[in-house]
């Protein structure tokens, strides 16, 4: 069996993020998504890294631009760029600098996947070459809770062994709890923590959360205090 192909993608809009993330990964691709410049900084200086990227150029801090010359300066690995921009001075932009295709938003989830599909076997598969396999990290610090392992520093979950998607705040939200273990936390803490001091929005974006990171991570010792906020259970 051939190793799955390893995607990062960089997007700041989470609902087109969560989107891409699934089109992807039902292609068959592990997926690791983030949502800002900044989270992906300490990335380039892991072992791990992917054989694509998919990087928006309109990002809350650092540019796609700047991430791009970061990557190429380290790595010669495919760059898919997605822009909602001036498209033509975009696309000459980021070919410049390096990038390997170019889709403008708004766009079909469907050819994105496409796309990347066709860039890869170009990459990776001349003359039937058998999928490289990504490079694996050997992080320190796993945590077990129950079934899962939780590497803070890889930035994985996984259950068995099996690795599970997240998305960055689902992620976020686990690492949070990690560290506030038998603490009842309330909501307003939670989005000050996860979302920012500046969010502006319901606090149900919290109980939504941890919807989402209950129905992935059903045995997750994660309680409700009702009227308060949310508790995981010391192990």
């Amino acid at each position: 069996m051939q190793t799955p192909y390893l995607v990062y993608l960089v997007d700041d809009e989470t609902s087109l993020l969560e989107l891409l993330q699934s089109y992807l990964q039902n292609a068959g691709f592990l997926v690791r998504a983030f949502q800002s410049g900044a989270e992906v900084l300490p990335v380039l200086e892991e072992p791990e890294q992917p054989h694509i990227w998919i990087l928006d150029i309109m990002l809350p801090d650092i540019d796609g631009y700047e991430l791009l010359r970061l990557i190429r300066g380290k790595s010669d690995v495919p760059i898919v760029f997605i822009s909602a921009r001036d498209q033509d001075m975009d696309k000459i932009i980021g070919l410049e600098l390096g990038s390997d295709d170019y889709l403008a938003k708004p766009f079909l989830p469907r050819e994105l996947v496409i796309r990347v599909q066709k860039l890869l076997q170009r990459t990776y598969e001349k003359g039937g070459a058998a999928v490289p396999a990504p490079i694996q990290a050997s992080y320190e610090d796993w945590v077990t809770i129950g079934p899962y392992q939780i590497s803070e520093k890889g930035r994985q979950v996984k259950e068995n062994g099996n690795q599970i998607e997240l998305t960055t705040k689902e992620f976020e939200l686990i690492v949070y709890l990690l560290h506030n273990q038998g603490l009842a936390l309330n909501r307003e803490q939670i989005l000050t923590a996860i979302w920012g001091e500046d969010y502006i929005g319901s606090d149900r974006a919290v109980d939504d959360l941890v919807k989402r990171i209950r129905k992935k991570m059903p045995k997750f010792p994660l309680e409700t205090v009702y009227g308060f906020g949310y508790r995981m259970t010391r192990t």
